[in-house]
């Protein structure tokens, strides 16, 4: 049994009229020359490392842990890198540097909050950036009306190695809801 169309109906043959207007219909045309070439499909683009991605994610995220290392000075609301000069902090504090970026986390929870905090200094050094602004709030939307993220961010941003300085920022920027961050140039 033989199918015109693959299907599985069976299609009867054709007719003398209907191959007489085929033919019609064909007619002058002239079939393409074959170069034995085959012309490739449009070029697929490159998959995407899935894994790749979501390893680097996971690293990340590891490499801010929730340890808060003690701090020598007694002033948790400030942080310099050991090595530099104590003007720094003072001129950082006195709003010597121009604030280019910030970012918001209020209403995020600890995991969230870690992954924008991690996503936002990576492109703000992608962008070369040197002064951001980072708000954390003051915790009165969270249980107990105490600052959670208050605390963790400031944890997680003495173990980033680009992170010079940072302290709390001024009342006009956010006051104790808020710090300043000084990036390595």
């Amino acid at each position: 049994m033989k199918f015109r169309n693959g299907g599985s109906r069976k299609v009867p043959p054709l007719s003398e009229e209907e191959k007489k207007l085929f033919r019609q219909a064909v007619e002058g045309v002239k079939p393409l020359s074959h170069s034995g070439r085959v012309q490739p499909a449009a070029k697929p683009l490159p998959p995407l490392p899935l894994q790749t991605l979501r390893d680097e994610q996971a690293a990340l995220s590891e490499s801010l842990s929730d340890w808060v290392p003690p701090c020598e000075s007694g002033d948790e609301s400030s942080f310099l890198r050991p090595g530099l000069s104590k003007q720094i902090l003072k001129k950082l504090r006195r709003g010597h540097w121009v604030v280019q970026d910030e970012l918001d986390l209020h209403g995020h929870n600890s995991d969230e909050a870690r992954s924008s905090l991690v996503a936002f200094l990576n492109r703000s050094r992608k962008r070369g950036l040197r002064c951001v602004r980072i708000i954390h709030g003051k915790g009165l939307g969270s249980k107990n009306r105490e600052p959670v993220l208050k605390y963790k961010v400031r944890a997680w941003l003495t173990q980033r190695e680009e992170i010079l300085a940072y302290c709390e920022a001024r009342l006009v920027d956010g006051g104790s809801g808020a710090m300043t961050v000084l990036l390595r140039g």
